[in-house]
């Protein structure tokens, strides 16, 4: 896969809930920084569609068929991600639904789908910073 969330930093100091184990197919391989869905419960999917609940991002490499069903993923933190069309500052942002990029929400996503919010303004298939927040 191309154009991973890359991490800036996290919020790890005094909060634990910012790395989390979900359950992955073994049969699929997952690039670290890939943006992973909701596929069930504690279950996340590589397979993201437009405005999807999202999981988090994958914050190690997980190879097909190494026999690990757990990955663990970000679910706050500061990463740079590729914008799909404009999105202004303080934008709530979701998954645009291909290539890992992220795409303004415009008020019309339930909470379920908002990845998080934009700390730099970007224009279509720029890098900007993104305020992940699951």
């Amino acid at each position: 896969m191309a154009n991973e969330a890359v991490k800036r930093y996290d919020e790890s100091s005094g909060y634990g809930g910012v790395i989390q184990d979900y359950t992955v197919a073994d049969a699929i391989g997952i690039e670290k920084g890939t943006l992973l869905m909701l596929a069930d419960p504690r279950t996340a999917s590589g397979s993201v569609t437009l405005r999807a609940p999202m999981a988090g991002i994958a914050a190690r490499e997980k190879v097909a068929n190494d026999g690990r069903t757990q990955l663990s993923l970000y679910k706050k933190g500061y990463f740079d991600v590729l914008c799909s069309g404009a999105i202004p500052i303080g934008e709530s942002v979701c998954a645009a639904g291909h290539g890992n990029q992220v795409i303004g929400s415009n008020g019309l996503n339930s909470g379920s789908q908002i990845m998080g919010y934009m700390d730099k303004a970007g224009v279509d298939k720029t890098v900007c910073l993104m305020r992940l927040n699951l």
